[in-house]
């Protein structure tokens, strides 16, 4: 299992990107999260198999890429604990 940490600059607020995020998310067999931060960039943490993640990954960016202008991606050692994909506030 692996873990990846995004974060997402550009128009990713108010657009439906958490939402179109969540859509993305349940078509894979990834579990984390996706929140609005507030500075106005959108957090992403998911976990699952590399090549699952790398899938879901490569989905997400072509259906958000007009929105995004940048990312900063971060592997970190999995930690468990999540059951699903979900929206946080």
């Amino acid at each position: 299992m692996t873990r990846i940490e995004i974060i997402f600059m550009g128009r990713v607020q108010g657009v439906g990107f958490r939402a179109a995020t969540l859509d993305t998310a349940h078509r894979y067999e990834i579990v984390g999260w996706v929140r609005n931060e507030a500075d106005g960039t959108v957090m992403l943490v998911a976990e699952g198999e590399k090549d699952e993640l790398e899938r879901f990954l490569a989905a997400h960016r072509e259906r958000l890429k007009h929105f995004f202008t940048s990312e900063r991606i971060t592997d970190k050692p999995e930690r468990g604990g999540y059951d699903c994909f979900e929206i946080r506030n």
